[in-house]
């Protein structure tokens, strides 16, 4: 599994990166899905406060309260900003948004807590806020980085324009902004996104890389076909179609099938040539390039 800086500044990743959105599981469930992680070379997790109901961060920690060999092995990255409904936070009583200096500083020592750990390698404000005061979140962001309880920041599901203006108020950079991208959701890399983070160096991290699995569930035949020509499964070549941007992308695999991560590790072992890659995003589109 190839290694990499997200930023120049920032933290070195495996290349692939293990979601935790889906894994509100038995604890020796996710402790499986852990080690065969760390066993492909696969070393960073990525959370939220808000994955399972508030519950995967405390049941990922749970792990590895028992396991403490574990952490040093693996980078955490999590995200804060979203309330939504919950028996676990009662005084919400409608869906919005938080970026307040005060609930960010909370929201990161209580991550620090449920993950059993003195420290996040990331934290990304989970969605764009239209009530966001950089000069807060700036605040915030300094405060954490100063105690060392996290390492490094960034954005997720953000516009050019919103990491741009974010980035102007920090002292220091944003290391990544995560995005959905994948072969059918493509639009990052041609409305300014991508160009954005390539000007400022920064790794993008990909969500939903598999398209929330529509390519795998739809067999499309023509993918199928190129797959065959690379000895691949589809769901590699898909991500071997992401790793061949020269952006510097992480797609973020979300199964709970070990299996499946395993599978997708190997992704990294495939170089595709430019006419494949303009032939797949052909397909997608129904229409050759202009």
């Amino acid at each position: 599994m190839e290694h990499k800086a997200i930023h120049k500044e920032g933290p070195t990743f495996s290349r692939l990166i293990a979601g935790a959105w889906r894994w509100n599981l038995e604890e020796s469930k996710v402790e499986q899905l852990i080690q065969t992680s760390l066993n492909a070379d696969i070393t960073t997790f990525d959370h939220a406060d808000i994955y399972g109901d508030h519950s995967n961060e405390e049941i990922f920690g749970n792990v590895l309260k028992k396991n403490p060999g574990l952490r040093n092995k693996m980078e955490i990255v999590t995200k804060v900003g979203i309330k939504f409904c919950s028996g676990r936070r009662p005084k919400t009583w409608v869906k919005h948004y938080d970026t307040s200096k005060e609930h960010i500083l909370w929201t990161a020592d209580n991550s620090l807590k449920l993950f059993n750990t003195d420290r996040i390698e990331l934290l990304l404000i989970h969605r764009p806020d239209p009530l966001l005061n950089p000069e807060e979140v700036a605040e915030a962001f300094g405060q954490l980085r100063k105690s060392g309880k996290v390492l490094n920041f960034g954005v997720s599901n953000f516009t050019p324009t919103q990491f741009e203006m974010l980035q102007s108020y920090l002292p220091f950079p944003l290391v990544t902004n995560q995005i959905e991208l994948s072969l059918t959701s493509h639009a990052p890399l041609f409305d300014g996104t991508m160009d954005v983070l390539m000007k400022h160096r920064v790794g993008a991290m990909a969500w939903s890389p598999l398209g929330g699995g529509k390519l795998v569930k739809e067999g499309n035949q023509e993918l199928f076909n190129k797959a065959s020509k690379y000895g691949a499964t589809q769901s590699q070549l898909s991500l071997a179609w992401l790793l061949r941007h020269p952006g510097n992308i992480f797609p973020v695999i979300g199964t709970t099938k070990p299996e499946r991560i395993t599978e997708a590790a190997k992704a990294v072992d495939f170089k595709m040539d430019v006419q494949d890659w303009f032939e797949m995003l052909l397909v997608v589109q129904g229409k050759e390039m202009p």
